[in-house]
């Protein structure tokens, strides 16, 4: 009789097991051909991207692409909301243009910084000047009495336009090599020459922001910078920090041009029309849905984006692309997982780019959330397939990441290199916000395709630089781990591991801890 029993129980077990592997099965398949054959990825960016552009803090397209998600979330039956965490300087860019006048007429490639003072509609007119060689402060601070009415180039000559590959690819070994020791040695000047002004910083312009308000109050008529990226046509693009004065960017072969023009005695003027709004103070979002859980909804499995951008280009890759697969996660967990057994959370950041503010102030506002996190995914480097999978310094991570791995077809998973445990993210992306927390957050890395140059912070991070095959198969990785995260009959473990000694300073490494996010950006 109680051999029957075993035999039975036996019998029971196994019909269970192969029940939940087939209905795992059948949900990875539903993901996988939702996603295939009705992917929405194409038409929502082109809504988010081209329709509302870019999403830089405070301005009124970061409130539209707030209101726009929440929106979409309701289409597809998902609860969604706007929640404030703060308020930030706002402003709205116009037209800029930039013409140069004299010696010749040409329109140069560029355009005005974030939070720019307008020019007005009548623009600025003024001769064009270079910074010469100071011996020291005190030589800087004499020159400073001569750019009254003038622009000032802030930033290094570049001798090449070129990429290092296509030199590579193209020049003889010596002209290469000829060419990276110039380079070195004009760099090398032009950053000596900063250091004794006493005004040097290496962020953008060079020029530290109190150098730059020094050329402003001597009556400069405006900056001009050129942040190149070490690629074809793009150039970084950040702030403004003058008050009423313009700050544009060159384009690399403009800037060079102007520059050229300028040291050879030929003083050139241009002309910048560089319009835009300041609206005074906006409120600040998260966008945060929600698909409830069934047996465990006081538990959390999180999609994490950033939904903000700086505005050099449209922010397609920076962080549009996150958006974009956490967006299409949700759709398509809501149609084939409604009842997920775990609440499923996406946040959609905002304020990102000036330090993580968005997903920091949602650590600060929900506790009872961060301590009750199965799982964060997050995803922000740009459009390329997923390629990198780390435990971000939770000992056991190895133990559940690798399962849920295993439920993700080879096609995708064959990409993904892990490491365990890995170490915790101290910034960079949303997911630090949560490791800091002491919450398992990880951060699903994308191959590169030129993103630290091409598209990173840029004026050419634009809807065509999306390889939408690549977008796809992370929506399906997104989903796959969120339905296992949920699925799991374990809660998972957050205990960290020891960290090793820095090389650096030969000190034992500690955990990051959390911060604050800035609730009143730009408003001082």
């Amino acid at each position: 009789m109680k051999k029957t029993i075993k035999l039975t129980l036996a019998i029971a077990m196994l019909f269970s097991i192969q029940n939940q592997a087939q209905s795992t099965d059948e949900v990875v398949n539903s993901i996988v051909k939702e996603a295939t054959e009705n992917s929405q990825l194409e038409r929502l960016a082109h809504e988010l991207l081209d329709g509302i552009g870019p999403r830089l803090v405070g301005t009124p397209q970061m409130k539209q692409a707030n209101d726009w998600a929440v929106a979409q979330y309701a289409k597809w039956g998902i609860s969604a909301k706007n929640e404030q965490w703060g308020e930030w300087k706002a402003w709205e860019r116009g037209i800029t243009h930039i013409d140069m006048v004299y010696p010749r007429v040409q329109s140069l490639d560029g355009m005005q910084l974030a939070w720019n003072p307008s020019t007005g509609p009548k623009g600025v007119t003024a001769e064009v000047i270079v910074m010469p060689t100071f011996s020291g402060p005190d030589d800087f601070k004499n020159w400073v009495k001569s750019v009254k009415g003038k622009f000032v180039m802030v930033s290094e000559y570049q001798i090449t336009g070129r990429p290092d590959y296509n030199w590579e690819e193209f020049a003889t070994e010596e002209s290469f090599a000829k060419m990276k020791k110039d380079r070195d040695s004009l760099s090398g000047l032009f950053r000596d020459n900063l250091k004794r002004t006493g005004y040097s910083n290496w962020r953008g312009s060079g020029f530290s922001e109190e150098g730059i308000a020094m050329l402003e109050n001597s009556g400069a008529a405006g900056i001009i910078s050129s942040y190149w990226s070490k690629a074809f046509g793009s150039n970084k693009i950040f702030s403004a920090s003058t008050k009423k004065i313009p700050t544009i960017d060159l384009e690399l072969e403009d800037y060079t041009m102007l520059y050229r023009l300028a040291e050879y005695g030929s003083k050139p003027v241009i002309k910048v029309v560089a319009e835009s709004k300041d609206l005074g103070v906006a409120p600040t979002f998260n966008t945060i849905a929600e698909i409830k859980g069934s047996e465990k909804p006081e538990e959390y499995v999180i999609l994490s984006a950033h939904l903000d951008s700086w505005d050099g280009g449209t922010g397609a890759t920076d962080n549009g692309t996150g958006t974009l697969v956490m967006m299409e996660a949700m759709r398509i967990l809501k149609l084939v997982y409604p009842n997920p057994k775990r609440t499923i959370i996406v946040g959609h950041w905002g304020s990102e780019e000036q330090g993580l503010n968005g997903s920091r102030a949602f650590v600060e506002d929900h506790p009872e959330i961060i301590q009750n996190i199965q799982a964060l995914f997050n995803q922000d480097n740009g459009t390329g397939r997923v390629v990198d999978l780390s435990g971000a310094g939770f000992l056991h991570s190895y133990e559940y990441l690798t399962r849920w791995l295993e439920a993700v077809p080879n096609d995708i998973s064959k990409h993904i290199k892990t490491e365990f445990p890995g170490s915790p993210s101290s910034g960079g992306s949303d997911n630090a916000s949560f490791v800091a927390a002491g919450a398992p957050a990880f951060n699903l890395s994308s191959l590169s395709w030129s993103y630290w140059n091409y598209t990173w912070h840029t004026n050419r991070d634009t809807y065509d630089k999306i390889v939408f095959d690549d977008v796809r198969s992370n929506a399906i990785l997104t989903a796959i781990l969120v339905y296992m995260a949920c699925e799991d009959d374990n809660k998972t473990s957050n205990e960290k591991s020891v960290l090793p000694i820095s090389r650096r300073t030969g000190e034992q490494q500690n955990w990051p801890t959390p911060r604050s996010p800035e609730r009143k950006g730009g408003t001082n």
